[in-house]
């Protein structure tokens, strides 16, 4: 579980999808939005949800960065909400695994709502 969260806390993508998903973060609520982006059934514990969208995020990723005709910024950004908001409920679930003074539990600048987020992906 640890590995998950530091691979996400290492994630370099472009500013604005970021700054995109974590204003739709503040609305993300996992029992509609998973069933869309996995595919519908039981919703996933955090843990399952977060490691399978993180590996279609990757694939959408290799098409953003091949160019690919086919790579939907829109989806993009709809996976990159639910990995924040699932990181979000894995990270207040087990506080115990994000060290104390780790960029995840440092407090944001009051004049920054948008970084106040939990979930601190780095810009390309």
């Amino acid at each position: 579980m640890t590995d998950i969260l530091h691979r996400l806390d290492h994630l370099r993508r472009p500013r604005l999808l970021i700054r995109a998903a974590r204003i739709g973060a503040e609305d993300y609520r996992r029992d509609i939005h998973l069933p869309r982006l996995l595919g519908h059934g039981a919703v996933p514990r955090p843990v399952v949800a977060l490691e399978r969208l993180m590996e279609s995020e990757a694939a959408l990723d290799d098409c953003r960065r091949a160019h690919d005709a086919g790579y939907s910024t829109i989806r993009h950004v709809e996976v990159m909400i639910a990995v924040i908001g699932e990181a979000r409920i894995l990270r207040a679930s087990y506080p115990a695994l994000v060290p104390q003074g780790s960029p995840a539990t440092a407090p944001a600048p009051a004049t920054a709502p948008e970084i106040a987020t939990p979930v601190l992906l780095a810009v390309e």
